[in-house]
């Protein structure tokens, strides 16, 4: 059963070589929202997430709404494993996904085919199954003769079919994304939208975080609304972005 489980987990992140540098201090701490954290022993910490305790289920499709420097990205990092809690646990289970950044793991002097194999074995692909999905992966990006030459001469919507092809090469149990993905150039976009739409109908649970309200109404039945590292409200979609609409009415 897939299951993310926060347990009052927070993060903070040290902030290094300004102590005592008075204007990078207020600059931080403005654009921070004011959550830094000051010692004269010690560096300067941000206040990434505070205490955020949650439970999310099999079947959860969740949003992450909120300010810019809100945390949403920094949650989803906690929940993919790639930043541990500063206090507090996180718990999951089943097999994740971290849509957070598709370049990532791989090299730009190797091939196409050879970074595919790359970035297979970084998600914790064995061999046999790299082998296996690479005829797919190679004809879903279209990129034929260009596979054999290096990444590095590839334009960006190029590399990004690799990338995007890969990553939604095998069915997660829980998907993480930051923003929806929209892969290459307009006359791959369609292709690319289907495949990303099946991949994420076929997961247990996603966590979305997205500024577009209406993606998050299409795909989203929980929304997570964050502001200044700590949860203002966790529930159904269109209760909790409702809050969120008013409290953006206030600030403006």
């Amino acid at each position: 059963m897939s299951l993310i489980v926060l347990d009052t987990a927070s993060f903070d992140f040290p902030i290094l070589h300004v102590s005592h540098r008075s204007l990078k201090k207020v600059v931080v701490a403005t654009a921070t929202g004011g959550k830094i954290m000051r010692d004269s022993h010690r560096a300067p910490v941000v206040k990434a997430l505070s205490s955020i305790s949650a439970r999310i289920n099999p079947g959860d499709r969740v949003g992450l709404v909120g300010p810019n420097g809100a945390g949403k990205t920094t949650l989803l990092r906690l929940m993919g494993g790639i930043y541990e809690p500063t206090m507090g646990r996180v718990l999951t289970r089943g097999k994740i996904m971290s849509l957070l950044d598709l370049g990532l793991g791989f090299n730009a002097d190797m091939t196409g085919r050879e970074n595919i194999r790359l970035r297979g074995m970084y998600m914790g692909m064995r061999s046999r199954e790299i082998d296996a999905l690479a005829p797919e992966i190679e004809a879903f990006t279209e990129l034929g003769d260009y596979l054999d030459m290096p990444m590095r001469t590839y334009s960006s919507g190029m590399q990004l079919r690799v990338s995007f092809a890969v990553a939604t090469c095998v069915k997660p149990d829980i998907l993480l994304m930051d923003e929806w993905v929209l892969a290459g150039d307009a006359a791959f976009v369609a292709k690319a939208q289907a495949r990303m739409m099946s991949f994420v109908s076929t997961s247990n649970i996603l966590v979305l975080a997205s500024h577009s309200e209406a993606t998050i109404e299409q795909w989203c039945n929980k929304v997570m609304y964050l502001a200044a590292g700590q949860l203002k409200a966790f529930g159904p979609t269109a209760e909790v972005l409702s809050d969120y609409r008013s409290s953006q009415r206030r600030v403006q």
